[in-house]
């Protein structure tokens, strides 16, 4: 079962984002990152190249040739043919359809009012289905 890891009043989720795949590829973990659009995915992209000059953080859209190789993927779509299903980044506000086949979800809530309140919906939602469930307040 999907263990999902909620990450609160955070100020800049894409920051956030960036430094949860650093630590899960430390891990060896595989990562897929779940943005709203394809303007979130491009801003995305740029701050995993520059977030940090002493990591290396190889990443690709879910779509690219080189995808299968890549523990890094981008989309915005669940539509697309995942190559892996380790962890799970949601940026996208919504509950991912097919977020069960994922071994590990975090879901990335900001401090705006209705960031919160959708992130509160999705929490009873997985909640009531039974899913191991953890909540950290970013500082």
């Amino acid at each position: 079962m999907t263990r999902i890891d909620f990450h609160s009043n955070v100020p800049n989720k894409l920051a956030y984002a960036c430094r949860l795949v650093r630590k899960a590829r430390a891990a060896q973990c595989k990562i897929v990152l779940l943005g709203k659009d394809r303007n979130e995915l491009a801003q995305l992209d740029q701050l995993l190249w520059s977030f940090s000059e002493q990591d290396f953080l190889p990443h690709v859209h879910a779509n690219d040739p080189l995808a299968a190789q890549t523990p890094v993927i981008l989309t915005d779509s669940e539509a697309v043919d995942l190559p892996h299903h380790h962890v799970l980044i949601n940026l996208s506000g919504t509950t991912p359809e097919h977020f069960a086949r994922f071994e590990r979800m975090f879901e990335i809530i900001s401090s705006d009012e209705a960031d919160k309140a959708a992130g509160r919906d999705r929490y009873r939602f997985y909640k009531e289905r039974g899913y191991p469930l953890s909540h950290f307040v970013a500082d």
